[in-house]
């Protein structure tokens, strides 16, 4: 512990703590990270790396933005705040202001960062914020965490608009106002400024629109906004500033004071930071939400770059682990009822003929029946009063799951299971449902888990939530995989819980006519923007199912469509084969050549960053994505059920330049042409509902 009573100057230590490191893996980790730093000098901290600076008023611990600086674009934001940027309703003065400074090495998840904690104390509320700091990434975040106690009201009722008085000094101005916890305040010079909130919702058995934004410009009067994610953009330039709430989506945060951000002219401010004072331990520190600030020039470009470089510093995706074509044999509707040795070992050896690379046991294959069970009886509740509830289910599989996982690495497989955590008591039994976890791991060699059934209703069962998978993490060295279902409850959205997996999005059914094609890629289209691709799974169906489902003249129905254009809407993503194999027609397995041929650069297709282009995805759109790596990557050009042959799409390719298209899958056909200088992109497929992939370069 460092005594920060006197002036000072801090820096980071490498030469000391590379002696630390024995492992040589880690030596390229080390250099990387010697780009980040924390200088406190003069009661002014400064955090930083290669290309973003920020300068705080030390103010005993109790910081005050400064400034902020985007090193590449040469530019710094002077910052006028005059209080500290983090409010905590009924706190005293700062005291025991401490900086520690630590270098954390990357493992199999996680990549290396500066790690900088700054803990103060109020009476007795203490506050550690520990920023993380990557290297070359243009955005720092910071982990809230709280220990002791306090006797306040963090949550006050807000009057509505239409309840104040009219303005007429800056009394009344203030009138209104909230009284929430704060983790961020950006004092921002001028006015002129335009923000664009983005919102997004989960539960997707019952939502199918699932990002909203909202435009709006600063204005004297405090603007409360809801979303995860939030753009300041100077309207005289093309720089911006965002802030990203690492949190839920606003529908289900915990302590949800109703908006997630407050700006007015020189201010904006993150609030809500997932607890209440009744939740907080005098002993142990308590995660909160989390913030992440970052900087951009470059337009929208720039601002989605800046996003999405952050995002990425969050999990290491290996591509032999983190990659896959997964079947889930749970999307045909026979629920647990099919569920055995036989049908599996049966079910494999037609996944490997499609070209599947990870074949997913949903809910059925435990002791334990459950409250989706196809036989009734079955429940959710009391899970660890049968101590056997998650072995295998002894009359499904007599010999254990041991026949299907060989048969699985015969044929390249991997295997994975479903799983339920208790929700008992706030998660009370998280050791043993890591331990249920782990012993899958240990005696089958399972490394992929869906996590189903979640419901975070209090701070306890989050902490605890969050301790099964550290655990499962820990014992695992970070191995695993956690498909971290969204369809349901009160879960953790697009930018939480982002450091253990992927995304299982939606559950979409043909038995009850809710899934169309263009829905899916819809929701897909409209999320890549802002959260990456690579992290969501995303699927596709037996389309000969259920065809009475669909009215004969519905153009739009699954039935209309090819089974190979169904999957190829999902490859800039993790495709969900939400089926069973065995079921399907056999004019189905034609597209194996193409799915094997897809597993071959799915790896270099996710290397990129992945951002929408075309038109949004109505079932009759020219649409798709882009997949860029320095001036290569990939393209996937859709056409929707329309009657153009041509037409030119927006990208985020630069303008004016010659563009080589080499055909990869699909129905198009190798080209050069230039683009326009907007970077639209001529494209041609000659019938209604086709694809091309493509993979460019800029000459």
């Amino acid at each position: 512990m460092i005594n920060l009573n006197r002036k000072l100057c801090i820096l980071f230590c490498f030469a000391a703590l590379s002696i630390l490191i024995t492992d040589k893996a880690f030596s390229a980790a080390v250099e990387d990270v010697k780009t980040c730093y924390a200088t406190l000098n003069n009661d002014e901290l400064t955090l930083g790396n290669s290309v973003i600076s920020r300068t705080y008023k030390w103010n005993n611990g109790d910081l005050i933005s400064a400034s902020i600086t985007d090193k590449k674009d040469k530019f710094t934001w002077q910052l006028s705040g005059s209080t500290p940027d983090c409010l905590f309703p009924g706190t005293g003065k700062a005291i025991d202001g401490n900086l520690q400074t630590r270098f954390v090495p990357s493992n199999a998840s996680t990549p290396s960062y500066l790690a900088v904690s700054v803990t103060v104390r109020f009476n007795q509320l203490e506050v550690r914020r520990v920023f993380r700091i990557y290297p070359d990434c243009p955005a720092i975040a910071c982990d809230f965490y709280l220990r002791g106690n306090i006797k306040a009201q963090w949550l006050t009722s807000i009057k509505q608009a239409g309840e104040l008085r009219n303005i007429e000094n800056n009394a009344a101005a203030k009138e209104g106002t909230a009284q929430a916890t704060v983790m961020e305040t950006l004092a921002l010079p001028g006015k002129h400024w335009r923000l664009k909130a983005v919102e997004f919702f989960d539960i997707t058995d019952r939502n199918n629109n699932l990002v909203q934004d909202y435009d709006q410009i600063l204005y004297r009067g405090e603007s409360k906004v809801r979303g995860n994610l939030l753009y300041a953009s100077e309207i005289l330039s093309d720089r911006s500033i965002f802030i990203l709430k690492e949190a839920p989506t606003s529908d289900v945060q915990l302590a949800y004071p109703g908006f997630d951000y407050i700006a007015k002219f020189g201010s904006l401010q993150c609030v809500g930071i997932g607890l209440t004072p009744a939740d907080l331990d005098s002993v142990k520190w308590t995660k909160c939400y989390g913030v992440v600030t970052g900087l951009s020039a470059g337009g929208e470009a720039g601002r989605l770059r800046a996003l999405r470089n952050y995002q990425q510093r969050i999990r290491i995706h290996k591509p032999l682990r983190d990659d896959m074509v997964m079947m889930n044999t749970w999307g045909d509707r026979a629920q647990d009822s099919h569920i055995s040795e036989k049908f599996i070992l049966k079910d494999l050896v037609a996944a490997h003929r499609l070209g599947i690379s990870h074949f997913q046991i949903d809910d059925g294959w435990q002791s334990g029946r459950s409250s989706n069970s196809a036989l009734p009886g079955g429940s959710l509740n009391s899970i660890w009063s049968n101590p056997n509830y998650w072995k295998p289910d002894p009359q499904k599989f007599p010999n254990g799951l041991d026949p299907i996982v060989q048969l699985g690495k015969k044929l390249g497989i991997e295997i994975c299971l479903w799983f339920n955590p208790s929700q008992d008591s706030s998660y009370t039994h998280w050791k043993d449902d890591a331990a249920a976890l782990i012993n899958l791991y240990k005696h089958y060699g399972i490394c992929t888990f869906k996590i189903d059934g979640v419901q975070i209703v209090d701070k306890k069962g989050e902490v605890n939530f969050r301790r099964t998978l550290d655990s499962v993490m820990t014992v695992t060295n970070n191995e695993v995989v956690f498909n971290l279902d969204v369809t349901a409850g009160r879960r953790n959205g697009y930018h939480y819980f982002n450091e253990y997996g992927n995304i299982f999005l939606e559950n979409r059914y043909t038995d009850w006519g809710n899934y169309y094609p263009h829905f899916t890629l819809r929701n897909l289209w409209q999320l890549s923007r802002y959260v990456p691709p690579q992290n969501l799974q995303i699927e596709f169906l037996n389309n000969s199912r259920n065809t009475d489902k669909y009215a004969p003249n519905d153009l739009l129905a699954p039935a209309k469509l090819s089974f190979d254009y169904g999957f190829a809407l999902t490859m800039m993503a993790q495709p969900l084969a939400w089926m069973e194999a065995t079921g399907l027609p056999e004019t189905a397995f034609t597209s194996a050549n193409n799915i094997k041929k897809y597993r071959g650069i799915q790896t270099a297709i996710h290397s990129g960053m992945i951002f929408p282009i075309g038109n949004e995805p109505s079932g009759t759109s020219w649409t798709g994505f882009q997949s860029s790596i320095g001036n290569k990557g990939y393209l996937l050009i859709i056409r929707e059920n329309n009657n153009e042959k041509t037409s030119w799409l927006s990208t985020w390719l630069p303008g004016g330049r010659i563009v080589t298209l080499t055909s990869v899958l699909g129905d198009g056909k190798s080209y050069v042409t230039t683009t326009e200088p907007s970077g639209r992109l001529k494209c041609q497929l000659a019938v209604p509902n086709s694809y091309a992939l493509y993979q460019y370069e800029i000459n």
